[in-house]
C-alpha cells in the first residue's frame, strides 16, 4: 500500500488521514503549528460533513462535538422579522472541539508538528519527498496539500492563484450568556442592515456559547488589522449601534483578546486539484466566500470522495483525476453562490426581502431535472380529498418510473367551500364523512381517521387550499411537501388544517420560509387561489383527483378519480410510445431519501414487498433509529430521520 504524506493538520487533512489510516494506508501528517491552534472559534457543518465524522469513530464512545441548528431567522437591523426557516441537518462546531475530536483519533505518533512546508524533491519529475522549515524530510508515494487557502504546497506545484478583492471583512469571536442560550437554543439568529452591507449573526456551539460574527462592508468603514482589543471592540460598538440590545447584551461578556478579522476572499475553479503525484483538498483546493458556510463541509467530502478514489484506482492520478470530475461541479456552485451573495450583501438595494437567499437551505436535487419533459400534467386537487390521499402512492410510483417524462403542476380544485348546500353524493354534513373515509381507509390499506369529522370538523377546504398556493409561490417542490404535510396532519393526526397555526406549523417543517408563508397566505395567495378555480371551471373538473395529460403534439389524455396504476402507465405510453419504465431501486434508505415519510401501503408498493414483509423492514428500521413512527387509529406513518421534515 502506497505511503500518503499530508501537508496541513486541519480538518481537511485529519480527515483525510483517519479516512486512510482506515483503509490500511500508510498516513503521516505534517502540520506547521506545534501545538494545536484555536484560532477560528467555530464553523456550521452539514449533515454531508458529520455523518463521515460519525463514520470515523464508529465502534468508539466519543461524543460528537457541537450542537445541533434547526431553525435560521433573519431579521432587519431593528429586529423585523424577514425570514424564518428550518435548516435541515447543520450542526454548529468550535474549531478546536473539532480538532480535538479528530486529534484524539489519529495516531499521535504519525502526527509531526512544527513542520511548516518549504519544498518538494523531485525525481523523474515527480515528488519523492516534502522538506520542512525545520530541516525535517518526509519520503512518501503520495502528497496532499491540505495546507489551507494560502496553500503553499498549491503555490509550489503550480503557482499562485489570483483571489479576488477583499470586500467583506468579518469580525468573529465567542461569547458565553447563559441566558441567551436559553432563549436562542438551536437556532442561527441574523440581523442584516437594509441600506448598506452590515450584519451580525449569533450561532449557538454549546448551551450556553455563542460563536458570533459581525460581516461588514469594507467600502462603508474598515477597522486596522493590527488593532487593539479595546480598539475592535469600540469599532464594533460604533457599527453594531442600531442593532437590537440583544446584539450588545451577547457582547457585553466578549473577549476582544480572543476575538479577529478574517479578510473574505476566494478564488476560481481551479482546472484540476493535483500536480502529477501531489494533490490538493479543502480550501487548499478550492475557496469559497463564507456566505455559504460550506468550506468545513466540503473538506471533509474532499477526504472521503479521495480516498473512495483512491481505493479504486492503482494510479493516482486517475484517482486524482476522477475525484476531481465528482466535487468540480459541487465547488463551482459554491464559489458562484458565494460571489452572488457577496454581490447582495455590499449592495442590498439589489434584491428585496423576499427574494434574500439563505444558503444554508439544503435541498434535494431532482434527479429528472436533466431531461427535457414530453408530457405537462396538471394535477387538480384538494387538500381534503380522501382520494387524492390514497392515490399517493401511485403518484408517487409513477414519479419514480417515469418521472423523466413529465412535469407536474398542482393546483387546487375547491371542494367544500363551505358547508351550506353541501351535496356530493351521500355527503351532505360533516358527521357523513367520518363513515366515508372509514370505509375509504378499509378499501385502499391507506390509514385515515374519520373522527376528525365527528370531533372537530373543518368548515371549508379553502383556507388550506389558499395556504398551498401561498407555499407554491415561494417554491413549487416545497409546496408538494407541504401539501403532503397538511394532508398528514389532517388525516392521521387529526388536526384541523383550517387553523392557520397548523398551516404556518407545517410551512415551516417542511423549509418554507414561515413568515414570507403567513405574509402572501393574508395577500396574494387568495388570488393565485381564485384562479385554479377558474381553470378548473373552464376544463370542466369535477372530479378529484383529476390529471390531465398533454404531450408536445397537444394530444391529450385525462385520468378522473381513483384509477389503477396500469391505467397512468396507458397514459404515459399513449402520449409518449417509446417511453422506457426506470427500474426502482428498492433499498429502503433510497425510498425514504425520495419520499421522507411513507405509509405501510406506500412502501410495500413501491418496493414491491408484501405488506407482512414491509413491516418487519420497517420495525427493523424503528429500531435500529433511522425512522420515526407516527401511530394513528387506523394505521402508522413512518419518517426518516434524514429527511427535510
Amino acid at each position: 500500500m502506497k505511503k500518503v504524506v499530508i501537508i496541513g493538520g486541519g480538518v481537511a487533512g485529519l480527515s483525510l488521514g483517519l479516512l486512510l489510516k482506515k483503509n490500511n494506508f500508510e498516513v503521516v501528517i505534517s502540520e506547521k503549528n506545534a501545538k494545536m491552534t484555536s484560532r477560528g472559534h467555530a464553523f456550521l457543518m452539514h449533515i454531508d460533513g458529520w455523518s463521515i465524522l460519525e463514520e470515523l469513530k464508529e465502534g468508539l464512545d466519543i461524543p460528537l462535538p457541537g450542537e445541533e441548528i434547526g431553525v435560521f431567522c433573519l431579521n432587519n437591523q431593528n429586529g423585523v422579522p424577514i425570514k424564518k426557516q428550518k435548516l435541515n441537518l447543520w450542526r454548529c462546531i468550535k474549531r478546536r472541539d473539532l480538532i480535538q475530536f479528530l486529534y484524539d483519533l489519529f495516531p499521535a505518533e504519525q502526527l509531526k508538528g512544527g513542520r511548516a512546508f518549504s519544498h518538494f524533491i523531485y525525481e523523474n519529475d515527480k515528488v519523492v519527498a516534502a522538506v520542512f522549515q525545520n530541516g525535517e524530510v518526509e519520503y512518501g508515494d503520495i502528497f496532499v496539500g491540505a495546507d489551507g487557502a494560502g496553500s503553499a504546497v498549491r503555490e509550489a506545484t503550480i503557482g499562485p492563484v489570483p483571489f479576488t478583492a477583499i470586500e467583506v471583512k468579518e469580525v468573529v469571536g465567542i461569547s458565553s450568556h447563559e441566558k441567551l442560550g436559553e432563549i436562542y437554543q438551536n437556532v442561527f439568529t441574523k440581523f442584516q442592515y437594509q441600506n448598506k452591507g452590515l450584519s451580525f449573526g449569533m450561532i449557538p456551539v454549546s448551551k450556553k456559547d455563542f460563536v458570533w460574527f459581525m460581516q461588514y462592508s469594507v467600502k462603508d468603514g474598515d477597522c486596522n488589522q493590527a488593532c487593539t482589543p479595546e480598539e475592535l471592540k469600540a469599532f464594533c460598538e460604533y457599527q453594531l449601534a442600531d442593532f437590537p440590545p440583544v446584539v450588545a447584551e451577547l457582547l457585553s461578556n466578549n473577549d476582544y483578546k480572543t476575538s479577529y478579522i478574517w479578510n473574505t476572499r476566494d478564488f476560481g475553479l481551479l482546472p484540476k486539484f493535483h500536480h502529477k503525484n501531489v494533490v490538493f483538498i479543502g480550501d487548499a483546493a478550492h475557496l469559497a466566500l463564507p456566505f455559504t458556510s460550506a468550506g468545513t463541509t466540503n473538506a471533509i467530502l474532499d477526504a472521503h470522495k479521495l480516498t473512495e478514489q483512491l481505493l479504486i484506482h492503482e494510479d493516482c492520478e486517475a484517482a486524482f483525476t476522477q475525484f476531481y470530475d465528482d466535487r468540480k461541479e459541487s465547488i463551482e456552485k459554491h464559489i458562484n453562490l458565494g460571489r452572488e451573495l457577496k454581490e447582495l450583501f455590499v449592495n442590498p438595494s439589489l434584491t428585496d426581502n423576499e427574494k434574500m437567499v439563505v444558503p444554508l437551505i439544503s435541498k434535494k436535487i431532482d434527479e429528472d431535472a436533466r431531461f427535457e419533459k414530453l408530457i405537462d400534467v396538471q394535477y387538480f386537487t384538494d387538500p381534503i380529498c380522501s382520494t387524492c390521499w390514497v392515490v399517493q402512492p401511485l403518484l408517487r410510483k409513477l414519479k419514480l418510473e417515469y418521472g423523466a417524462y413529465f412535469n407536474i403542476e398542482y393546483r387546487m380544485g375547491g371542494l367544500l367551500p363551505s358547508w351550506d348546500d353541501f351535496q356530493r353524493g351521500a355527503i351532505s354534513k360533516p358527521s357523513d364523512v367520518a363513515p366515508h373515509w372509514e370505509e375509504v381507509c378499509l378499501l385502499h390499506g391507506i390509514p385515515l381517521d374519520g373522527d376528525i369529522w365527528l370531533e372537530d370538523p373543518l368548515p371549508s377546504s379553502y383556507p388550506p387550499s389558499i395556504a398551498f398556493k401561498a407555499a407554491q409561490m415561494q417554491d413549487a417542490d416545497l409546496a408538494v411537501l407541504f401539501l403532503r404535510r397538511i394532508k398528514e396532519m389532517l388525516f392521521l393526526e387529526k388536526k384541523n388544517i383550517v387553523d392557520l397555526d397548523y398551516l404556518e406549523k407545517a410551512a415551516f417543517e417542511v423549509g418554507l420560509d414561515s413568515a414570507r408563508f403567513l405574509r402572501d397566505y393574508e395577500s396574494t395567495a387568495e388570488i393565485a387561489f381564485r384562479e385554479d378555480l377558474i381553470k378548473a371551471q373552464d376544463m370542466q373538473v369535477g372530479v378529484f383527483p383529476t390529471l390531465i395529460f398533454t404531450n408536445k403534439n397537444n394530444e391529450q389524455l385525462v385520468s378522473k378519480g381513483y384509477q389503477e396504476y396500469e391505467y397512468l402507465e396507458q397514459i404515459i405510453h399513449e402520449l409518449v410510445p417509446n417511453a422506457k419504465k426506470r427500474i426502482i431501486n428498492s433499498d429502503p434508505m433510497y425510498l425514504f431519501g425520495n419520499f421522507s415519510t411513507m405509509t405501510n401501503k406506500e412502501y410495500s408498493f413501491l418496493s414491491n414487498t408484501s405488506m407482512e414483509e414491509t413491516e418487519n423492514i420497517l420495525l427493523d428500521l424503528y429500531t435500529k433509529g433511522y425512522v420515526d413512527k407516527y401511530e394513528s387509529k387506523n394505521g402508522i406513518i413512518w419518517k426518516s430521520k434524514l429527511a427535510i421534515y
